[in-house]
């Protein structure tokens, strides 16, 4: 599948382990480079439901100027939103205390935007999820915290791990797309890459 992909060096911009393995599964040859420092401030004036895709397309043009012909390159950023309040990483165990805490018990969004970008064109879309947690007791929280450290994960959880095991009641959505990266749309969106 997406044979015609074939003369692209496929890049992901991503550090990601979970979105490494989702971008394996398509069975595309594909190698990751980063970038140290991109800034991911967004405008105050964007809808928490635009900011990973206007995030994933900053990330993409910080490589603009070291594009090559061949390339195929993919951005993604993942938000957690939680009424109205956007949970990137958290800064700290208190902090990722604190996101799991407001989670609880709760119908949350998780937002992620991915940008393709060739020499010749770029693309950016969204997939949303509604996920909803189960109330929480502090000592699970805390359990997950210390023995997880989910200091790398949007909302300060993983739905991949123990805490999405005993937490998680419902998705409306893509899981995959809560793991960060939504696979299904995006292999949707390579077959129309010319």
């Amino acid at each position: 599948m997406l044979e015609h992909l074939k003369d692209y060096r496929i890049i992901l911009a991503s550090n990601s382990p979970r979105r490494k393995e989702l971008l394996a599964g398509l069975g595309l040859p594909f190698e990751v480079k980063t970038l140290p420092g991109i800034d991911e401030t967004y405008p105050d004036s964007l809808y928490p439901s635009e900011v990973a895709e206007y995030i994933s397309r900053e990330k993409a043009n910080a490589y603009a100027d070291r594009m090559e012909e061949n390339e195929l390159l993919i951005t993604a950023d993942t938000i957690v939103v939680c009424d109205n309040e956007i949970m990137g990483k958290p800064e700290d165990a208190t902090d990722a205390c604190r996101m799991l805490h407001k989670l609880s018990g709760t119908v949350h969004q998780v937002y992620t935007g991915v940008t393709l970008t060739t020499m010749n064109m770029q693309r950016s879309f969204t997939a949303a999820t509604d996920v909803r947690f189960a109330k929480l007791t502090d000592e699970e929280i805390s359990h997950y915290v210390e023995s997880y450290r989910p200091f790398d994960k949007a909302g300060a959880y993983g739905i991949q791990e123990w805490i999405g095991y005993i937490g998680v009641e419902s998705i409306h959505g893509s899981y995959f797309n809560v793991m960060g990266l939504p696979i299904q749309r995006l292999y949707q969106e390579l077959k129309k890459i010319s």
